[in-house]
């Protein structure tokens, strides 16, 4: 739906405004229709089946936009790629997960790299379309990923998307804001359960380095993981062949190794494990309120 609005909807030889324009009616479509059907969904649950076990569907259903163990997977691979067949290996293994140039990382800088896809990512792709669940139910959840994947594809700064993926920027950042400060309190919460990280170096990095990172979004939870594990994360960086200033987030040592994912992998467990907790607590206590 996407590609097919992109080919109708963004000419180049349409003005900018028009442009614009164009990208918010493709935004609203590509909102409204799966919403539609995950409201058509919802509400046929409801009405054929007890209400127990229309929310025990619903959630099911839900939990395929959540992208918590294919996370984990593609971030441990490059762990064990560093680790058994060395830094060629590793850049493979990250350029899966992350946009930057991998030939110009060395394996401190592939292993950062993993670490904060990780963390942006556990924003992204685990915090946030829980929240939507929780908040708006299943048509939240769809709102959430139909936005997030017109992000992902058009809301890029580009001579081509600049104007046309404009709204579904913009939008994904909005929609991010309070996932990406629960996500920096989970994994700072983290912390405290584990015996070889820093909760109070989280929550100082947080404090101190969240706000200058260019995405409003990305530095809370870089930086909480930043804090966690004593490294610094973000920066600058290289995407193709243009290099991209940034605030560095935390103030520990910038030579990562694999070890460091490892133990950002286990923190990111446990914040799963945390949040997890939370909700299942919050829907206790609603079913007896």
């Amino acid at each position: 739906m996407i590609a097919l609005l992109d080919q109708r909807l963004n000419h180049e030889d349409l003005p900018d405004s028009m442009r614009r324009l164009n990208g918010v009616i493709a935004l609203f479509i590509l909102v409204a229709v799966p919403v539609g059907v995950a409201v058509i969904i919802e509400a046929g649950l409801a009405r054929y089946f007890p209400r127990s076990i229309a929310l025990i569907l619903v959630a099911v259903f839900a939990s395929s936009f959540i992208a918590q163990q294919s996370l984990w997977a593609h971030v441990a691979a490059v762990a064990i790629a560093l680790e058994q067949d060395g830094l060629a290996a590793g850049r493979i293994a990250v350029s899966r997960i992350v946009g930057r140039n991998p030939e110009t990382l060395d394996a401190a800088a592939v292993a950062r790299a993993a670490i904060e896809s990780l963390a942006e990512n556990f924003s992204d792709g685990v915090v946030a379309p829980v929240f939507w669940y929780v908040v708006l139910g299943l048509p939240g959840i769809v709102a959430y990923k139909s936005i997030n994947t017109a992000d992902s594809m058009i809301g890029h700064r580009t001579p081509r998307y600049q104007a046309f993926g404009w709204a579904s920027a913009r939008f994904d950042d909005f929609v991010n804001l309070p996932a990406s400060r629960l996500a920096a309190l989970w994994i700072a919460l983290s912390a405290l359960i584990h015996p070889n990280l820093d909760a109070r170096g989280a929550f100082k990095a947080i404090r101190r380095d969240a706000k200058k990172h260019r995405s409003p979004n990305a530095g809370w939870p870089e930086a909480a993981m930043a804090g966690a594990l004593g490294l610094r994360l973000a920066g600058p960086r290289i995407y193709g062949a243009t290099l991209t200033a940034g605030a560095w987030m935390g103030d520990g040592r910038a030579q990562a190794t694999a070890a460091d994912i490892r133990d950002a992998l286990s923190l990111y467990r446990a914040a799963c494990a945390i949040q997890f907790a939370f909700v299942v607590s919050l829907a206790i206590i609603i079913a007896q309120g």
